[in-house]
């Protein structure tokens, strides 16, 4: 089963998607989101969110944000 992603700032949406994992920077630590992850809602520090999806990998850089995953969905939050 595939995640379903969105990274979104205050003034538009940088991706909406499927894809198999994504790796982010945690306030204590970067972690990845894999299928059947446990929900969770954290913080996010600078760093980078790394996305792969069945034919590509991409990156997004961040100062700051929050993440929300719960049932495959991962909407993360970013400035």
């Amino acid at each position: 089963m595939m995640l379903k992603l969105r990274i979104i700032t205050p003034s538009e949406a940088l991706f909406e998607g499927e894809v198999e994992n994504v790796t982010l920077p945690g306030t204590v630590g970067s972690f990845m989101v894999l299928d059947s992850h446990a929900p969770i809602i954290s913080s996010l520090e600078s760093g980078k969110i790394v996305v792969k999806t069945a034919n590509d990998t991409c990156e997004y850089a961040l100062n700051s944000g929050f993440v929300e995953v719960k049932d495959n969905s991962i909407t993360v939050c970013i400035e």
